[in-house]
């Protein structure tokens, strides 16, 4: 008797739609480690062979899930800059807002997103993330021009930004914090930030 796999249709509407969202509910719910194509397949009702019409081998997979992670944080972080008032607290507060919500909203995600970002030819990878860290230096350079932040190195300034944002998510993510206390703590970082970064009188 033909095995059940193999008796899945080969076509799907949207396959790679499809493998991408079942492959982050599976990062979600298991890590990285338990991904397979073969599953994807099942889950997602086609047979074994077809998703490799859109990846290769399973690093392929994760990849273009950890892409496509940096541009769902591009998206999420000029969202809300789009949605902020002009002055340079109102974009600081909602981007540090949108940043940790991704963050700790797609905790699995992200670890994958920057550890891929890192990995010897991970160019595209590389090249996605230039969208929202660009946004944010951006962020910094509008300070600067405001003199609502020190002159100086931007990316010097940014990375501090970031290790705020990173060290929030981090202690909600790993249960150290209780994750209601997040909007609290990221109003307190964003005003310990405007005070402790503007330029000295």
């Amino acid at each position: 008797m033909p095995d059940a796999t193999e008796e899945r249709p080969y076509h799907h509407g949207n396959l790679r739609a499809a493998l991408l969202d079942a492959a982050e509910r599976g990062l979600r719910e298991h890590g990285a480690d338990q991904l397979s194509l073969r599953d994807l397949a099942r889950e997602v009702g086609v047979s074994h062979a077809a998703p490799r019409r859109h990846f290769s081998d399973r690093q392929g997979l994760l990849d273009a899930l950890a892409e496509a992670g940096f541009g769902r944080l591009d998206t999420a972080l000029r969202t809300a800059w789009a949605g902020a008032d002009d002055d340079f607290p109102s974009r600081v507060r909602v981007i540090m807002t949108a940043y940790t919500r991704f963050a700790t909203e797609n905790a699995a995600l992200l670890e994958l997103m920057y550890t891929s970002k890192h990995r010897p030819g991970a160019t595209r990878i590389a090249k996605a993330a230039e969208a929202p860290f660009g946004l944010m230096n951006d962020l910094i350079r509008q300070g600067q021009a405001q003199s609502a932040l020190e002159d100086g190195d931007p990316e010097r300034i940014g990375i501090v930004l970031f290790a705020t944002l990173q060290g929030i998510a981090s202690l909600i993510n790993s249960g150290f914090v209780h994750a209601d206390l997040l909007d609290g703590l990221v109003e307190t970082a964003v005003e310990q930030f405007l005070r402790g970064a503007r330029p000295h009188s």
